[in-house]
């Protein structure tokens, strides 16, 4: 089968996805096209180079609608001849446009992709473009639905995570943020972003609250508590689900959880022959991608299966990861995560997470194995894990290996 690689990859910085965010006078177009155009223009890709662009995006209503990813191609400079196609896997989204695309290239289907994903969470509301899963009782009752954040609280409760097992995370998250920043960490992927007239808007992670500490986050009441306890008590539905616990330990909140944002991302893959014509230098060998379902209720713990998964099917072993990006949608996906594998948490999320710097849903996937792969070259490591949890009861991984 042919090696797939990733010669390079690159991501906006965060905006805060509210009105006052630094992006959120840009389309979710535009933060796409101008993505692609910085990749283009890195990598000196002309005429019809890459088979496809495939872009993940999970909200897909009004600006995100239709196929964006084929819409930013032609809002971009890329060679009109270069199609595009949009895919939807939840918070894994643009992961899973990173995975397809190696597949591809493993498969013979064409020498070189973009893929990546974009989400304007400040612009296109999260849940705006409805769910089955969410809205129809057909489904919902069937499943025992719950929201998301009900759904960490499960994990704490279920695995024995506390307020302050959560919120350490959280403070850590956001010390380890501000020092990647600080130290220049993310120079090499992060692009500016400007306005029509070309005046730089955002050039940072926006999101960051680097003064977070202990005393802060004890300030703030559990999120998800009145939803779970009150109405529409959805603590009821999880306890018909696991009549075990008893009762919900609602332990997370805005502090402890990921932050609203907006961003995009972008990374090309392509084959040995693609590098040689192109004169670029492949910067890593994707080893391994793997997804799998779970238990919908829940469903925030696909990490930790599909990790078994991709390291059986690869023939790996934990130990045998230098580095890990498990995406801090919460901060009880990541405990877990750790409690599974008994996982040194100092090779975990080392330049923080996004819970410090946000979780723009359809990029996010694109944005963990771009970070992931700068901290293997930086701290001259080989072999690194990307992971997230996702909506519904799913998970995805890549397994990349720096050249």
């Amino acid at each position: 089968m042919t090696e797939a690689y990733i010669y390079d990859a690159l991501r906006t910085p965060r905006g805060k996805g509210r009105k006052d965010g630094s992006l959120h006078e840009v389309t979710s177009l535009r933060l796409s096209a101008q993505t692609l155009n910085a990749l283009k223009e890195r990598n000196n890709l002309e005429g019809h180079a890459v088979e496809d662009v495939i872009w993940g995006n999970v909200t897909q209503v009004m600006e995100q609608g239709g196929c964006l990813a084929r819409s930013a191609v032609l809002a971009s400079d890329l060679d009109e001849r270069i199609p595009g196609l949009a895919i939807n896997r939840f918070c894994a989204s643009g992961m899973e446009a990173v995975n397809l695309a190696a597949n591809q290239v493993r498969g013979g289907a064409g020498q070189a992709y973009i893929a990546g994903g974009v989400e304007m969470m400040g612009r296109v509301a999260m849940g705006s473009d409805g769910a089955a899963i969410a809205v129809d009782p057909t489904l919902a009752m069937e499943k025992y639905f719950v929201p998301q954040g009900i759904s960490a609280d499960i994990i704490a409760t279920e695995y024995g995570f506390g307020r302050d097992d959560a919120d350490t995370l959280a403070v850590e998250s956001q010390r380890r943020a501000k020092q990647a920043w600080d130290e220049g960490r993310f120079d090499k992927s992060v692009i500016e972003v400007r306005d029509q007239n070309g005046l730089k808007i955002l050039d940072h992670d926006e999101y960051m609250r680097p003064q977070t500490d202990m005393q802060s986050l004890g300030a703030l009441n559990p999120a998800f508590q009145a939803m779970g306890e009150v109405m529409p008590g959805f603590d009821k539905v999880a306890l018909m689900k696991y009549p075990h616990l008893e009762r919900i330990n609602h332990i997370h909140h805005a502090g402890n959880s990921s932050g609203i944002v907006d961003g995009a991302a972008a990374v090309l893959i392509g084959n040995k022959e693609f590098g040689e014509e192109h004169g670029l230098k492949p910067r890593a060998r994707i080893r391994a991608t793997a997804k799998i379902g779970t238990d919908p209720t829940i469903m925030l713990t696909g990490p930790v299966p599909v990790t078994e998964k991709i390291l059986a099917d690869s023939g790996m072993n934990i130990k045998d990861i230098d580095l890990f990006e498990v995406n801090e949608a919460f901060a009880a996906v990541v405990l877990r995560f750790m409690q599974a594998f008994d996982v040194d948490d100092a090779k975990v999320n080392v330049n923080g997470g996004s819970i410090a710097m946000g979780h723009p849903l359809g990029a996010t996937g694109a944005i963990i194995i771009g970070t992931l792969l700068d901290e293997l070259e930086r701290a001259d490591k080989e072999v690194g894990l990307a992971t997230l949890c996702i909506a519904s009861g799913m998970g995805a991984a890549t397994i990349i290996e720096r050249m």
